[in-house]
């Protein structure tokens, strides 16, 4: 019989999923459907897509992790996945960074020429940003897929099996791996959003300070900006960073922290999501639609 934390482990991952994939569907039911009108598709809305689409995948695989660690299904298939799982989360890390250099072009207030270039040019750079971020991730199901398959199945068998063994050195050669192939987005992602951070919080505070008794409609929205960009943030980063914590295996199988890791890890394709919906005016809309419809047909 399961324990209570279980259960409890069970019911909040079956809401992480739900949410995600609905925040998630109704961002690519939106522009998919303004695709269709208008025949084609703003960048930003492009990136939004498919990193919708990314997300599902990955908020579908979280669930499938959390059904092996309840043991409530064989984790062989997982095991055999484990690849596809990577190549989905590896992307959806790359276009979520991608995403907030997007941000920080447009937004960011900084007078510098790299910036005034990278402004004009991000569009019609965000197509190219796509295709090579999917390159990028391919590279090891293509190139060394073997070798891959073998240590992601033997660190797999080691965190799902207590009999199973593994070499140390191999299991270390994944991570090292692994962290290195993570670096650059994570890197990217981190200076661009700081930049934005920091040059959004000094034209908020300059603007606050030459306003003179009145309330700056425009200093509202720069800050509904710093506390969505910092949400992204905070969600990005703890996604990194459980990811680490249980690739180093220093927590047991279904001890708290290894479900408190999991649980974490999972909320940020669904708790992302819904932050980019209430930022955008288009998408809110729309899921208030969604929503009230659904409350009609009940």
């Amino acid at each position: 019989m399961l324990d209570f934390y279980l259960i409890i482990h069970f019911l909040l991952p079956v809401i992480q999923c739900l949410i995600g994939v609905l925040a998630n569907g109704i961002i690519v039911i939106v522009n998919g459907t303004e695709l269709i009108k208008q025949r084609k598709m703003v960048p930003l809305d492009l990136l939004l897509s498919c990193l919708a689409i990314s997300r599902i995948c990955l908020q579908s695989f979280i669930f499938y992790i959390n059904l092996v660690i309840l043991s409530l299904i064989d984790f062989l298939p997982l095991v055999k996945n484990f690849a596809v799982f990577m190549f989905v989360n590896e992307t959806g890390l790359w276009l979520a960074t991608w995403l907030g250099v997007f941000y920080c072009a447009k937004i960011s207030p900084i007078a510098h020429p790299l910036f005034f270039w990278l402004k004009r040019r991000i569009s019609k750079l965000v197509p190219w940003l796509i295709i090579g971020s999917l390159l990028f991730a391919s590279i090891p199901l293509v190139f060394y897929s073997k070798h891959t398959w073998v240590l992601s199945q033997e660190v797999l068998l080691r965190l799902f099996s207590p009999n199973a063994t593994t070499q140390i050195k191999e299991t270390s050669a994944l991570q090292i791996v692994s962290l290195a192939r993570f670096s650059p987005p994570f890197i990217i992602f981190l200076t661009s959003t700081l930049l934005l951070v920091f040059s959004l919080g000094r034209h908020t505070w300059q603007m606050r300070n030459t306003a003179t008794g009145t309330r700056d409609g425009s200093t509202g929205v720069h800050v509904s900006a710093l506390l969505s960009i910092l949400s992204f943030l905070v969600l990005y980063l703890s996604h990194y960073m459980t990811a680490a914590l249980l690739s180093s295996h220093i927590f047991e199988l279904r001890s708290f922290m290894f479900l408190f890791c999991i649980l974490v890890f999972g909320s940020y394709p669904s708790g992302h999501s819904i932050i980019l919906i209430s930022g955008n005016r288009k998408l809110k809309q729309n899921a208030k639609k969604f929503l009230l419809h659904g409350q009609c047909c009940q």
